[in-house]
């Protein structure tokens, strides 16, 4: 069995779709040399197809409720909410 190989990152710097492709660019906040707020800089892009994206983002939703329910996160109730 190969290694696995773990990335950190802070978030997610751009997310874009050109190509017909879904592109992350991943970034981590790099310490600055004056002592002011860390800058984030890019470190890797993930880049998948569109129904990749949407299996992962349903999975994100799944862990996210999870998260709420065993109240590791909390709900803002200040965020606007989109009307579609």
């Amino acid at each position: 069995m190969s290694e696995k190989v773990e990335i950190f990152v802070d978030g997610i710097g751009k997310i874009h779709f050109t190509g017909g492709m879904i592109r992350y660019d991943m970034v981590t906040l790099e310490p600055s040399e004056d002592g002011k707020e860390p800058v984030p800089e890019e470190k890797v892009r993930i880049i998948m197809p569109p129904n990749g994206f949407l299996a992962m983002f349903n999975t994100m939703q799944q862990l996210i409720d999870q998260l709420l329910e065993a109240g590791v996160l909390k709900k803002n109730e200040n965020t606007k909410q989109i009307k579609k």
